[in-house]
């Protein structure tokens, strides 16, 4: 707590003294990590059994992959330009309206590239995009 020397106009302190709210908020805390623990119930829920299913092969994603020096594959097979990738992403979804893509790309293309191929897709009407990444 500060102190003033007394001075002839006894003005009133304007410093706020913290040390209470200090105070009350550990004490806040204290009973959040009592209380914490015992508040947690378990509730037992029957859920039902289920079959295991397998993938649609027929569903298969497209590989979508740009490789170092800024090529496009798709499906392992190069394409020349965007409108070129845009045509084939338009006609494969026409082929099955829910079709996705995988995207990779080589860690040394620049984002601005990768960028045009993600805005490319969207405008293709492609909603599922996924990025694949590989552990080295």
């Amino acid at each position: 707590m500060a102190f003033k020397p007394q001075s002839e106009d006894e003005s009133a302190l304007s410093e706020i003294n913290v040390t209470p709210l200090v105070d009350v908020m550990l004490v806040l805390v204290i009973i959040l990590l009592v209380t914490a623990p015992l508040v947690t119930q378990s509730v037992h829920v029957k859920l039902p059994k289920t079959v295991e299913t397998t993938a649609d092969i027929n569903a298969q994603p497209l590989q979508l992959s740009i490789n170092a020096q800024g090529a496009i594959m798709i499906n392992k097979n190069p394409v020349p330009d965007l409108a070129a990738l845009e045509t084939v992403l338009k006609a494969e979804l026409a082929k099955n309206p829910e079709i996705g893509v995988h995207l990779y790309s080589d860690q040394n293309v620049i984002y601005a590239k990768i960028a045009e191929v993600m805005a490319t897709v969207q405008h293709a009407g492609i909603a599922k995009l996924a990025f694949v990444t590989v552990e080295e």
